[in-house]
């Protein structure tokens, strides 16, 4: 199986839950809908049939993207990696030089990147640029918005 999904034993969790409302909620719910929409009578013309169908087809759609997702997904233990580096599952400290803010992320695979939970993707520019480094360290990144340039303060599991 290619393309390895690293992911937390939380994350693969959350999928779990989310992929089990899907297939017995979800599915039941737009069941329902079609049910309602075909006792209206003609389906040739009938708006609210198409729209339930179409967001039966949204579902599956969603259904078979978890299903891959978990089928191809590894579960990490922070553990597992020293904490004299940066690497998947760190929580890092750094200090952007130019404006001196102190940014803290932990370091997770893209499938688990959340700006807002303060979990950083291995694979964005910032990531890529600090994976491997260690404390103390700068790291340049080219963003669209031009060069930034980070120093690793901590590294934690």
């Amino acid at each position: 199986m290619s393309d390895i999904v690293y992911m937390t034993r939380e994350r693969v969790k959350e999928i779990e839950e989310e992929l089990y409302e899907l297939k017995t909620k979800g599915r039941k719910e737009i069941a329902m809908k079609i049910a309602d929409a075909r006792s209206h009578g003609d389906l040739s013309e009938n708006a609210d049939y198409d729209a339930a169908k179409n967001e039966q087809s949204l579902l599956e759609m969603k259904i078979a993207k978890l299903e891959m997702l978990l089928a191809k997904a590894q579960i990490i233990d922070p553990s597992e990696f020293p904490d004299d580096k940066v690497y998947i599952l760190s929580k890092v400290k750094i200090k952007n030089l130019k404006s001196n803010d102190i940014l803290e992320y932990t370091m997770v695979g893209p499938e688990e990147a959340d700006f807002e939970r303060k979990k950083l993707s291995v694979t964005s520019p910032i990531g890529k640029a600090l994976m491997g480094k260690s404390k103390g360290d700068i790291v340049q990144v080219t963003v669209p918005a031009g060069k930034l340039e980070f120093q690793i303060i901590e590294i934690s599991k």
